[in-house]
């Protein structure tokens, strides 16, 4: 069975858990078809946190959906690449074989818990049903199976609140169950996707704090979506920034907040509010991510870059290459965007 091959064989030749490599989607209609992701190629090591940023539409929670095997069909069409697990191709698996890998391998924190949990089973039946799916166990040990995860999560009295429905429960309460139920299987990557969104500062912290010690604990590899890089400062070990359905720039953590070598990255940037701004404006980046269904030619982030020239409103999309150790970006002045900004200005 390619799912137990898969599972047996650990990394792939080059150390990576899950590779992504050329990935594209598109979603087709009555009115035609729309690329989602074009050219995605994303690779996680065991252990490792991996940040996916990006504005709503960038094609973060599509390129998840496509590695989770989950995207629905139709609309939506895996049209090229390849996905890696553990040096297996997982596009090639049968539906099957894909559930099969789904929990115990490949596991995902959506973004909105309450439309995630079922309302009419309570939050302990939810988690246990992992159990008994999976590994066939019998529905007390499930029971106490998913008090003890209640318990490892955080959430008080643990063995009385798995009687509770999910309407119960507050907002961070109810991520902490859909993080329970993601890790009931102990998988080896766990993919999160907005898993702060509409939480308050101090909720949004005690979740990522969860999710670095559970890494510790299972040495799991991370995808963190969001578009929050103030979220991702002290956890993520690289970053991965897509715009209109590419990624733009990767690079680790600290060289993205040290220079950018991307004008989109630059602005996502400047955008986080600091408090030497007080009694100002926030930055913001003007004008909005463009319609997958009309992408500008050249650069899709020149209608909307400071630093756009003539060569970014034409011809194909600047291809994402090697700028440094480490880093790769898809803009044609990267080696200038590397240049340090006081030293820009004053070259002019």
């Amino acid at each position: 069975m390619k799912v137990k091959r898969a599972r047996e064989s650990g990394r792939s030749p080059d150390g990576a858990l899950l590779e992504v490599e050329g990935l594209e989607v598109e979603f087709r209609s009555a009115g035609g078809a729309v690329k989602a992701i074009d050219g995605v190629s994303l690779s996680l090591g065991e252990g490792e946190t991996l940040a996916l940023l990006g504005e709503s539409g960038s094609g973060k929670s599509v390129t998840a959906q496509a590695i989770m095997g989950i995207l629905r069909s139709p609309p939506g069409f895996v049209t090229g690449g390849r996905i890696r697990y553990r040096g297996t191709d997982i596009l090639g698996l049968s539906q099957r074989e894909h559930r099969a890998l789904r929990g115990p391998e490949l596991s995902m924190v959506f973004q909105d818990a309450l439309s995630a949990l079922n309302p009419v089973f309570p939050v302990g039946w939810q988690i246990a049903e992992m159990f008994r799916v999976h590994r066939g166990t019998n529905r007390s040990d499930a029971q106490r199976a998913a008090v003890a995860l209640m318990d490892r999560v955080q959430i008080p009295d643990a063995r009385r609140r798995a009687r509770a429905y999910p309407h119960e429960f507050s907002g961070g309460m109810r991520q902490r169950v859909m993080i329970a139920m993601a890790i009931a299987l102990d998988p080896a990557v766990l993919i999160a996707d907005e898993p702060t969104t509409a939480l308050d500062v101090t909720v949004q912290a005690q979740i990522m704090a969860l999710f670095r010690e559970l890494q510790e604990e299972r040495e799991m590899g991370l995808i963190l979506i969001t578009h929050d890089l103030g979220v991702v400062a002290d956890v993520a070990d690289r970053i991965a920034v897509m715009y209109a359905g590419r990624i733009v720039e990767q690079a680790s953590v600290y060289d993205v907040y040290a220079g950018p070598a991307h004008p989109y990255a630059e602005g996502l940037l400047e955008s986080i509010p600091h408090l030497e701004q007080k009694g100002k404006g926030l930055m913001a980046i003007k004008g909005s991510p463009p319609s997958l269904a009309a992408i500008p030619p050249g650069c899709a982030f020149s209608p909307r870059c400071r630093h756009a020239e003539e060569m970014c409103f034409s011809g194909p999309p600047p291809a994402l290459r090697v700028v440094g150790p480490g880093r790769t970006s898809a803009c044609h002045f990267s080696e200038r965007m590397l240049v340090p900004k006081a030293a820009r200005d004053e070259t002019g």
